[in-house]
């Protein structure tokens, strides 16, 4: 299994689980970042993300372990663990054992789904994870939608791939003729890349010769870091999806993809309908064939871009170089 030329440990935001998957009182496993982690979630509803042993003996606190009202319990000796790492009881001692602290991760839920914030330098998080209705300045919630989970999701574990390959993919345009077998090209109208947060968008001409401002469809996507990406497509189906990779160990990631269908008027129920689900897993089967390039992809540093590629690729490149505080030192403050 070959080692990626980018470090597997970039700063920012990524996916951990869908907020689904971890109801009140339950402690869910999972291997991230070359660490094994607990999140759980406590009676008020509040998850929690751990390094996944106890700190007194060593115990896996997903194996056993449960939740008593804001605390983890440890399955071994019974310590009890607060949201904060912090041992708060001891069952056979008068006092807790105040030295101790299990690893926490800041963790925020969002977009129905679980981010943890993971930083190899210990910084907290300087960005958000944004809101996948109040990001694109339009008026539409959650309400407008099918809700997603589980009927509208994508799950792929340890492939071979890197977070920045699914990033670099929203300024490659030549590829949707290849790859999607569209007959088209986007036309990428705008690139910012001025802060830890970046925008793309495209607009999509089904006619020879129509300009951005006359095409009839289009896509915006906002991405917080390389973990965090959101989509707004409009003209055709109206959709917005959440890929979001996340680092497993040094060489492997998970792949979660999750799709919003916009609802047709009068359909308000709490289930998706047959024509979300239809039209979610076109959108789903799309953005599987990206998946099997990216899982055989060897990175190439530097590309042999085109012409018309150079800026989207070299532009995206100097962002993403600010998520790797290795090399981000070695570039000097002009990185």
């Amino acid at each position: 299994m070959a080692k990626p030329p980018l470090p597997m440990e970039p700063t920012g935001w990524f996916q951990v689980a869908w907020g689904a998957e971890i109801p009140v009182g339950s402690v869910h496993r999972m291997t991230y970042f070359g660490r094994d982690l607990v999140a759980w979630r406590a009676v008020s509803g509040r998850i929690s993300v751990f390094d996944a042993y106890c700190e007194h003996l060593g115990a896996h606190l997903g194996y056993g372990g449960h939740v008593e009202g804001e605390n983890l319990v440890c399955p071994f000796h019974g310590w009890h663990w607060d949201r904060d790492g912090r041992n708060v009881c001891i069952p056979y001692e008068t006092h807790p054992n105040r030295g101790r602290r299990i690893r926490t991760y800041p963790v925020v839920e969002r977009n129905e789904a679980v981010w943890i914030w993971f930083d190899t330098a210990g910084r907290p998080p300087y960005f958000e994870v944004p809101d996948l209705f109040s990001a694109f300045g339009d008026d539409k919630t959650a309400a407008d939608y099918y809700p997603p989970f589980p009927a509208a999701t994508l799950y792929r574990r340890r492939l071979e791939l890197h977070p920045q390959y699914v990033l670099e993919n929203g300024v490659d345009f030549a590829h949707f003729t290849f790859v999607h077998k569209t007959p088209f090209v986007p036309e990428l109208t705008r690139h910012d890349f001025s802060g830890p947060v970046s925008y793309v968008d495209f607009t999509i001409a089904f006619d020879a010769g129509t300009t951005a401002a006359e095409a009839r469809s289009g896509v915006e996507s906002v991405n917080a870091g390389l973990g965090c990406s959101l989509t707004k497509s409009w003209g055709m189906v109206d959709n917005r999806t959440m890929p979001a990779v996340t680092p497993v160990d040094d060489s492997t990631c998970d792949v979660r993809f999750t799709v919003w269908i916009g609802r047709k008027p009068g359909e308000d129920g709490p289930d998706i309908t047959e024509y979300g689900r239809a039209m979610a897993g076109f959108v789903i089967e799309q953005f599987e064939a990206d998946i099997e390039i990216w899982a055989h992809q060897r990175y190439s540093d530097p590309p042999a871009l085109s012409r018309k590629e150079f800026q989207g690729f070299t532009a995206l490149r100097e962002w993403a170089v600010q998520f790797y505080p290795a090399i981000a030192r070695q570039k000097g403050p002009s990185a």
